[in-house]
């Protein structure tokens, strides 16, 4: 699921050492954008900033072909609506096998060495739509590994939401995995285990804060200014070690008492909602960052944490289904722009290094003209209408955008549909109502987009959005009756 983002910077030298103590820093690398950047230049990116692990949604060709030769260590994801497919056919498990592990790591190639199952396919508002299929897509593609000579390198695993397990006393020594799912949880742990391959979490402090008004702020960060909570001699006074030690009962509970544990997912998004702003994702992603540091673990588990930082880069074409944070977990803007200061430990410079000779599209705009009203009975239409095929997210209560008046919000609208659709001419003709401009309308934290040259990741790939059709108009209605 599955954005990030300010505060002081905690100095350099406390982090040198992160990467002895760190199973090496990990991202997710999501490709669900309307304008990615290409392959390389998040590469290089990667490289610069020393990180060492990444973790991909799909087998995505540009993706994999850019990291060969690097030594960065690579999670290739299985899409979930792929797994009714490989869970019935081995031979679609091997086929698969050979195009997207096998293909990449022939010669110095990729470093792939964990190939991801499904991608929180129990999560509860799937209402168990992949129950049946997890597990025998697992399987088969294990059995593919093996029989292409790649189980020695390559582990399978399944990337598990942190809702796969509870706590009967709201302690983490209560914790145990989910009554009704309990069943499929053992068959895939047990499966885990016996091809030495480790349990994949990801943990959202910030998904509790968004769906619990009652949820204790202090407890999402790491500052220790949260009332600790006792639980058989151990103190935890952020959610992530209690979450964490959670999962670490319900595999000791069950006879996994030494399991392995990756944190696929951990951030905090910077827009999209009031508590989704730089300053927190900044104030969590470094709190993490020194939290971690020391390898002193969980008070359940001592030792390093193996960790994938959710997420690389910002993705404008994501689900905003759980919420219009969706789009806003990078690091990093959509064009490589480190987002706020940021320490991974990894670098001299104890500060993120943004992507290199990124081509912009020509430096103007798509707003509101001085001479039409937002009274006009098209505005309403129009904007919808843009906001339906762009992304206006960062318009609302609380967002960077959400102090815009009432022209503010039309033409950032109108921006973002015109720059999303490459500044065609034709995608700044709302009916009386625009007109280009170069000059930059951006407002304080407010940034109008300047969209990047767009990437042909290859063929089928389209970018734009004008001859596309929307079933999503109404929502784009609900959002803009929110900031008008």
């Amino acid at each position: 699921m599955g954005y990030v983002v300010l505060v002081v910077c905690v100095l350099v030298v406390s982090f040198l050492s992160v990467g002895n103590f760190v199973d090496g820093i990990g991202a997710n690398w999501g490709t669900q954008a309307s304008h990615q950047l290409p392959p390389d230049k998040v590469v290089k990116m990667l490289r610069e900033n020393g990180i060492q692990k990444v973790k991909l949604f799909d087998a995505d060709y540009g993706a994999l072909r850019a990291l060969r030769n690097t030594g960065i260590e690579v999670m290739v994801g299985i899409p979930n609506e792929m797994l009714a497919t490989l869970a019935s056919s081995p031979k679609a498990a091997e086929k698969w096998v050979s195009k997207n592990v096998t293909a990449h790591m022939s010669g110095s190639g990729a470093n792939i060495r964990y190939v991801a199952v499904g991608n929180e396919p129990f999560l509860e508002t799937y209402n168990g739509s992949f129950l049946q299929t997890t597990f025998p897509a697992l399987r088969n593609i294990q059995i593919a590994l093996t029989k292409a000579g790649h189980s020695g390198q390559v582990k399978v695993t399944c990337p598990l939401n942190a809702d796969v397990y509870e706590s009967s006393t709201s302690n983490p020594s209560g914790g145990d995995f989910r009554a009704a799912i309990q069943n499929y949880m053992l068959q895939i742990v047990k499966f885990l285990s016996d091809n030495g391959a480790p349990f994949t979490v990801n943990i959202y402090p910030f998904i509790s804060l968004y769906t619990d008004s009652n949820f204790p702020i202090e407890y999402a960060f790491f500052d220790g200014n949260s009332s600790p909570i006792l639980d058989n001699g151990a103190s935890y006074n952020n959610m992530f070690d209690a979450n964490y030690d959670t999962l670490v009962w319900a595999l000791k509970k069950n006879g996994f008492p030494d399991m392995p544990i990756i944190v696929g997912e951990v951030g905090w998004p910077t827009d999209g909602d009031r508590n989704a702003n730089s300053m927190l994702a900044q104030r969590f992603n470094q709190g993490f960052m020194s939290h971690i540091a020391g390898g002193k673990g969980t008070p359940m588990r001592n030792g390093p944490i193996s960790v994938y930082l959710f997420s690389l880069i910002d993705e404008d074409e994501k689900s905003v289904q759980p919420g219009n944070f969706e789009r806003h977990w990078g690091i990093f803007t959509y064009d490589g722009l480190p987002k706020y200061a940021l320490n991974l430990g990894t670098t001299n410079s104890g500060v993120l290094v943004p992507a290199r000779n990124v081509q912009y599209l020509e430096r103007k705009w798509c707003v509101m003209k001085p001479s039409a009203s937002p009274e006009d009975p098209q505005v309403a239409q129009s904007v919808s209408y843009a906001c339906g095929l762009a992304d206006c997210t960062c318009l609302g209560y609380g967002t960077s955008c959400g102090n815009l008046d009432e022209r503010g919000n039309i033409s950032y609208a109108f921006n973002s549909y015109y720059q999303k659709n490459n500044q065609l001419d034709t995608a700044c003709k709302f009916p009386g109502l625009s007109m280009i401009t170069k000059t930059d309308p951006s407002v304080g934290s407010c940034r109008f987009g300047l969209m990047i040259q767009p990437y042909y990741a290859g063929a089928g790939r389209t970018f734009g959005c004008i001859q596309k059709r929307w079933s999503f108009l109404s929502a784009a209605i609900v959002l803009f009756s929110t900031v008008l």
